[in-house]
């Protein structure tokens, strides 16, 4: 139970920083990037909240979210190639989502 509550709160704050950083990208990648990056990073909350109230498929859940989770260090990863953000900022990022990630398998487990 506290580690569902533990990744809520850490994933929360993935958002909130996830929402900071978009705002520096370029109006040609608003559409793109951006979109996809928002899209998949709201998709994670409802995951784990789904995650949260589903038991019998919770399992099948955080797979997903594992899934949804690499995918998002993909885009994260060509946003620093293009230089979209720096490498603080990818390292912030990068190591938010091994966080949720680490908690992610822990919960896995516990199942």
């Amino acid at each position: 139970m506290l580690d569902e509550l533990t990744i809520y709160q850490k994933y929360i704050d993935l958002i909130y920083y996830t929402n900071k950083l978009i705002i520096k990208y370029p109006k040609s990648e608003r559409y793109n990037l951006v979109n996809e990056i928002k899209n998949t990073t709201y998709l994670g909350i409802k995951i784990i909240i789904e995650a949260q109230k589903i038991k019998n498929k919770r399992n099948l859940l955080l797979n997903e979210l594992d899934i949804n989770l690499k995918y998002l260090l993909v885009l994260i990863r060509v946003s620093y190639r293009n230089k979209y953000i720096n490498i603080k900022n990818y390292r912030a990022w990068s190591y938010k989502i091994t966080i949720i990630n680490n908690l992610m398998i822990g919960w896995i487990n516990s199942v």
